[in-house]
């Protein structure tokens, strides 16, 4: 079936349907959409021919004849043909920015051995000049013959001349091949970090590997993008929801990039509700200022703290009580916002008092 998204444009969500046209009539509808298979979602008149909308608002659905009666000489009248309308569909949970510099940066996601992703990352780097970064990548090694955990002799051939630090789709563990390593100084020697894991040989030797807060040792000498890198990912981002009807989202890392977005909508290029979540980390600093949340407005709002507990199944960083079946030794890992300890709920609580949503990924 084919599926006509025409409320895409209005990067909104279906708040209330007039049943009828009998107070609309005395003015005209900015958007009018006609001929069409409108499923509504509402049980009451689960199913209309037509729409009106009055700014940002869908006010009317009825038949075409009904609704044709609400077009001025300014209103745009779109013959949806037939075809199906539907409300815009809401992702509750993304990494909208990271999604948005996904869609240019090497994507592993559907690689189905070592082999292939070895050889996506040698192509992929053909292209980039000498020392460039390589990142994003989203592998899943239980795609893989026999699932096992990459290592950097796989990739180190194929990436001789550019650092690589691609991650798994979870977020919580990335493989850094052996020019990513030296250049963040992860060696033998390397101390753990609270909430985090260096995989290593039986030698002690790194391989590639970091879970979680060892991340930290290679993102943090990875190159910050630009804002203009940022808001070029937000419009890809955003052009990409789009194009799959989807209208509103939760963005789970916010963070420090509000700005990027509040630029965008200025410019007119938001086509997406956004309701942003920032770490429960930087707590501290934005109960200094005496936010109270959530607060923005239509387009753009702002209100919740999103914190982890643990780390992922995926990447056998959850935590449990009893050590995994596969590997005796393991029990996973706290996530690195328990540490030191009692601070996880402390700042939850404060939070809370001060009105944030808070959401504690809890994955063991």
């Amino acid at each position: 079936m084919r599926c006509f998204f025409a409320l895409i444009v209005l990067g909104g969500v279906v708040a209330s349907f007039a049943m009828g046209t009998n107070s609309s009539s005395a003015m005209s509808a900015d958007l009018v959409i006609v001929n069409a298979k409108v499923h509504t979602m509402d049980e009451a008149r689960p199913k209309a021919e037509a729409v009106a909308v009055y700014g940002n608002r869908i006010a009317a659905i009825g038949t075409t004849e009904e609704i044709k009666e609400l077009a001025g000489k300014n209103t745009r009248v779109v013959d949806a043909g037939g075809k199906l309308v539907l409300p815009g569909f809401n992702d509750s949970h993304v990494h909208f920015l990271m999604g948005g510099f996904q869609l240019s940066q090497v994507d592993l996601r559907d690689a189905k051995s070592p082999e292939e992703v070895a050889e996506r990352l040698r192509k992929f780097a053909e292209k980039l000049p000498k020392g460039q970064w390589i990142v994003g990548g989203e592998w899943d090694h239980e795609r893989w013959p026999g699932a096992p955990l990459p290592h950097k002799e796989w990739i180190d051939a194929a990436t001789p001349n550019n650092p690589v630090f691609v991650s798994r789709l979870d977020g919580h563990m990335a493989l850094a091949n052996s020019l990513a390593l030296k250049l963040a100084g992860v060696t033998k020697e390397s101390k753990e970090i609270d909430g985090g894991l260096i995989v290593r040989d039986p030698n002690g030797e790194p391989t590639g590997l970091l879970k979680d807060a060892a991340m930290s040792y290679v993102d943090n000498v990875i190159p910050d993008k630009t804002f203009d890198e940022k808001l070029a990912a937000a419009k890809a981002a955003t052009d990409y929801a789009a194009s799959l009807g989807v209208t509103s989202v939760q963005d789970m890392s916010t963070g420090r990039d509000v700005g990027v977005y509040q630029t965008l909508l200025a410019e007119g290029g938001l086509k997406t509700r956004i309701y942003g979540m920032s770490p429960i980390s930087s707590w501290e600093r934005l109960g200094n200022t005496g936010m109270k949340a959530p607060f923005g407005n239509d387009m753009l709002r702002i209100g919740g703290l999103k914190g982890f507990s643990d780390g992922s199944l995926g990447s056998s960083t959850a935590l449990f009580f009893e050590p995994y079946s596969d590997d005796a030794h393991n029990r996973g890992l706290p996530g690195p916002e328990m540490f030191p300890e009692g601070i996880l709920l402390k700042r939850v609580l404060e939070a809370d008092r001060a009105g944030f949503q808070i959401i504690i990924m809890r994955l063991g």
